[in-house]
């Protein structure tokens, strides 16, 4: 049995195009294109001619809506003219009706003006003593504010350091009952709460001991080295007199 030939014979495609022949294109080729019909160059300069001149209908119906709109601004103009000076008579005939209001208006104040000065007067003074009465009400009570307020922040002072100084006792305490409970569980509870606040106590008055004894230290230390500073410059001045003799 031998193996199956699957080859395919090569067409060459210049030579199946000529054997079909010239395609049948839809549009125009080429050719076509070339020998169209065009026109002269005197057809094209009258065209242009033409396009210059334009349409005489809409020139017309230019030339038309022109007049009208012409027409139109005279009459608005007008209209406008007429109001202006409508208004400005109004305006003036209302001039002259202020004019005489003020004039009498003036005879009648100056009457009136003499009794009501001195009750003007009367009322000013009454203002005036309200003024510093209220003035010195709300003095009182913005003191005794301030006061109430820095009386109430110094208590929640003193309250927060107590709860702070509570809130470590019981942390301290609870550590201890929980590592004695670790080491003997059989004892009883109240007597590791008192022993528990005994030892807090004594380790409380233990730091303050070492605390006392490290400030006693530093001190002491200060003053060594303040006591050797003044002691050098005394050293370097007698070597200076001393050499001062050698050299007379």
């Amino acid at each position: 049995m031998g193996k199956r030939d699957n080859r395919v014979a090569y067409m060459n495609p210049i030579a199946m195009a000529r054997w079909r022949g010239p395609s049948q294109s839809a549009g125009p080729t080429i050719q076509d294109y070339l020998n169209r019909p065009r026109p002269t160059w005197e057809e094209v300069k009258k065209q242009l001619e033409n396009k210059k001149k334009g349409s005489k209908a809409l020139a017309e119906f230019e030339e038309k809506m022109n007049e009208n709109w012409k027409k139109e601004l005279e009459k608005s103009r007008e209209k406008l003219l007429s109001g202006n000076e409508s208004s400005s008579k109004k305006r003036e005939r209302k001039k002259k009706k202020k004019k005489k209001s003020c004039q009498s208006s003036s005879s009648t104040s100056s009457s009136d003006s003499s009794s009501s000065s001195s009750d003007s007067e009367d009322e000013e003074k009454k203002q005036g003593k309200k003024r510093k009465k209220k003035k010195n009400c709300s003095y009182k009570s913005s003191e005794s504010s301030t006061c109430e307020s820095e009386s109430e922040s110094k208590e929640s002072v003193k309250k927060k350091k107590k709860s702070k100084d509570e809130t470590d006792k019981e942390k301290y305490i609870r550590s201890l009952s929980k590592k004695r409970k670790k080491t003997c569980p059989e004892d009883k509870p109240l007597s590791s709460e008192s022993s528990s606040e005994s030892d807090y106590e004594e380790e409380v008055q233990a730091k303050k001991k070492r605390r006392h004894e490290e400030r006693e230290k530093a001190m002491e230390k200060a003053k060594k080295k303040k006591k050797k500073q003044h002691k050098k410059p005394s050293k370097k001045k007698k070597k200076k007199s001393g050499s001062s003799h050698k050299s007379g």
